[in-house]
């Protein structure tokens, strides 16, 4: 195996990990005894599962999340400088996409070491594929804001981005806020501006559904307010990409 920073993504809910991430993962998670992680419990739980015979306590954890201390990021590092891989494992789905461990792969970039992104779920991706929106020209945002009137400007900023430039607007919330960001955008929104909503994806509770602001306003709403959910936006027509040049 080379020696290398694996990013190694994880299931986004309660489902069997064959169903989602390849038997490669395993056999390069099998080889290697120190993981950065978002949370030292759930990795432990994910690389139990994931190989049952796995000697747990011999593996050496380094915390990423909120509360670790990001001046020791680099020091976590030095094994790879030593020739020792290491693998960074995140809450849910695919390690440094709207996750602290794009700081370590900063890091990691920086001092040329290499760096092997493993596949698995990427719900940003996945919801995207499933919207029907532009998969050539789409900007992911992160979290909007919280407050409910910076969050319908910034609700109409991407609306208008999306207009202008025919870029389809990804953007997340917290499951608990879900509720309060789908009030925000069928408020907000133009009545022909498509909206994607993509929760629980890849779960047993996947719901995906693209339709116009109009005909969500006329009817009934998904329960979202336990589940992780990805909202898109598309306020241009898309026309079907032309297969000139493709490759």
């Amino acid at each position: 195996m080379e020696t290398a920073l694996y990013l190694i993504p994880v299931t986004l809910g309660a489902v069997p990990q064959d169903q989602v991430l390849p038997d490669y993962n395993r056999t390069i998670i099998s080889q290697i005894s120190h993981f950065i992680v978002e949370e030292e419990r759930t990795a432990r739980r994910f690389l139990k599962a994931a190989i049952p015979s796995i000697d747990i306590n011999a593996l050496t954890f380094y915390p990423m999340g909120k509360h670790a201390d990001a001046a020791l990021f680099r020091q976590y590092l030095a094994l790879l400088l030593e020739g020792q891989s290491m693998g960074v494992i995140s809450e849910a789905g695919c390690p440094a996409v709207a996750d602290p461990g794009a700081d370590i792969v900063s890091i990691a970039q920086g001092l040329r070491l290499r760096v092997i992104p493993l596949v698995g779920p990427c719900s940003i991706l996945l919801a995207l594929m499933a919207s029907g929106m532009n998969g050539q020209n789409f900007a992911f945002n992160g979290y909007l804001p919280s407050h409910e009137s910076d969050r319908a400007a910034a609700i109409r900023r991407l609306e208008a981005r999306s207009q202008s430039e025919g870029q389809t607007q990804i953007f997340i919330e917290t499951p608990f806020r879900n509720a309060q960001m789908l009030e925000t955008l069928l408020s907000q929104l133009h009545s022909s501006t498509r909206l994607c909503i993509a929760a629980g994806i890849t779960c047993p509770e996947e719901f995906i559904r693209t339709m116009t602001v109009a005909e969500w306003r006329k009817t009934s709403l998904p329960e979202l307010r336990k589940v992780p959910a990805i909202f898109l936006l598309s306020s241009s027509f898309q026309r079907r990409p032309s297969n000139k040049g493709r490759r």
